[in-house]
């Protein structure tokens, strides 16, 4: 079994939209073993994608993730950074796949509703950022 971070970022709270995320992951058997809602401040934020400090987006980036609540997620199941990847689609949602959550929420490159880790060691990472070892289940 793999875990992977996943985030509903700002724009997916705001839209009403965590059920609809929730249950694409459900349907798509990655099990959610942990998870909870948050307000990142700009501090956070710029510690969470530290590693687009150099990036000309870093600063917007930064801004929105830091502009409203988010849910933060550890998704368990096989491959599931791969699975959970496709199920987000590309970045830029007129480049995603149907059926996947960008493609059907997706309003624009960044505010593009979810966030998942690329990696093994990102997500190790990236939970430990949001999450110590008694909030996961399993």
């Amino acid at each position: 079994m793999e875990r992977t971070l996943s985030i509903i970022k700002p724009d997916g709270v705001k839209r009403g939209l965590i059920g609809e995320v929730v249950r694409m992951l459900e349907q798509n058997n990655l099990d959610i073993v942990a998870m909870k809602m948050l307000h990142m401040t700009k501090k956070q934020a710029e510690g969470f994608y530290a590693v687009h400090r150099e990036r000309p987006f870093f600063e917007s980036l930064t801004d929105f993730m830091s502009s409203g609540p988010a849910i933060v997620m550890v998704l368990e199941g096989d491959n599931a950074i791969t699975r959970y990847r496709d199920l987000m689609g590309a970045t830029d949602c007129r480049e995603a796949a149907e059926g996947t959550i960008r493609k059907a929420f997706a309003t624009d490159i960044e505010q593009n509703v979810v966030h998942g880790s690329d990696a093994p060691e990102t997500a190790s990472f990236e939970i430990a950022y949001f999450f110590n070892r008694f909030e996961i289940i399993r």
